[in-house]
């Protein structure tokens, strides 16, 4: 066996199988594209000491290793102080069971690529790019989804609406209304997310995936019938139109909470007194009232105060710049319009 600088070069690898066979998860091969390391089966890199007669082998079986730093570890924070040389064949021959050959998968940019690998343990012979079959779809989408997150999903706006609206009664009414936040769907991802899955292993699109209608499978029954009345996703608003309510997309119970928002003309809202109020009755709707502009000209969650006392600084500022548009002395008596002075007939 060769140690460090000092031990004689075998002239054989039947030391080295002797040594394999001892720990074969100590098995070596060097790293052409590193450097001067080394791989061992069980997946740490190592370095040889800086004049061992091994570095000429590409195979060696480990008998002794340590941490150690700087040169004598390559980079890798270990170094090998002792061991015997290999050869691939005999290596494949004493590794028993660390030597395999298994189809591998990933996901990436959207799609799920197989390879056929041969190796020891963490040692990688070769591999083959094959046709993914969904045993090995399957798998390799959820792994991704758990260790790249819920943003691989196709969300778009009802999506996050859902969510946003859900994780808004979990936070005030709890179950059976479920949590939103990542760490709740990924638990659950086969329960809302099954059949999706299976048609992506089955080689569908990422894209074509509909997030909202799989994460209406987690809707609590009876419960659900109650949804539209409990977070709406539109409000009626004095003027005769309605305007999209905006859920805080609050996924996790330790964010600070923030409150669904509608951003309506300050006009729309004229004489209305009692601020809506959302989750029968517990989270207050805020209002961005904004300009004819659309530019937002206050934030309130109480109407009521607003109208007797902030409105008229609003009035006297906007009136001037916007004459064309009703700034009542009087809001509470004012009729509620999106329309013009001229058009509604003021």
């Amino acid at each position: 066996m060769e140690r460090g600088t000092h031990g004689e070069v075998a002239r054989d690898v039947r030391e080295g199988a002797v040594v394999g066979l001892g720990k074969p998860e100590w098995i070596a091969k060097r790293v052409y594209n590193a450097g001067e390391q080394w791989l061992l089966a069980s997946g740490t890199r190592a370095g040889l000491e800086p004049r061992s007669p091994l570095r000429q082998h590409e195979w060696i079986a480990v008998a002794e290793l340590s941490r150690a730093a700087g040169k004598a570890a390559a980079g890798t924070g270990a170094v090998i102080r002792a061991a015997a040389p290999l050869d691939e064949s005999t290596a494949l021959l004493i590794a028993g069971s660390l030597a395999s050959e298994e189809t591998r998968g990933s996901f990436e940019n959207g799609k799920v690529r197989a390879r056929r690998v041969r190796g020891v343990g963490a040692i990688e012979l070769s591999s083959t790019p094959i046709a993914a079959d969904p045993q090995t779809a399957l798998p390799a989408v959820r792994s991704a989804l758990h260790s790249q997150g819920l943003d691989l999903l196709p969300w778009d706006d009802a999506a996050r609406s859902l969510r946003a609206r859900l994780a808004l009664l979990h936070r005030h009414l709890g179950d059976p209304w479920p949590a939103m936040n990542d760490s709740a769907l990924l638990d659950r991802l086969d329960e809302w997310l099954s059949v999706e899955l299976q048609e992506i292993a089955q080689g569908a699109s990422l894209r074509s995936i509909k997030v909202a209608d799989a994460l209406r499978r987690l809707l609590p029954w009876p419960e659900a019938s109650r949804l539209e009345e409990l977070v709406p996703q539109r409000l009626a608003v004095p003027s005769g139109n309605t305007a999209r309510i905006d859920y805080p997309e609050v996924y996790s119970t330790e964010d600070p909470e923030q409150p669904p928002v509608v951003a309506v003309k300050l006009q729309e809202c004229f004489g209305w007194a009692d601020t809506p109020r959302l989750v029968d009755g517990r989270v207050p709707v805020q209002f961005h009232l904004l300009s004819p502009a659309r530019r937002p000209l206050a934030i309130t969650d109480d109407l009521k105060s607003f109208w007797s006392g902030p409105y008229q600084q609003v009035r006297s500022e906007m009136r001037g710049r916007y004459p064309k548009h009703p700034w009542p002395e009087d809001p509470w008596n004012a009729v509620a319009t999106a329309r013009t002075k001229k058009r509604s007939g003021g």
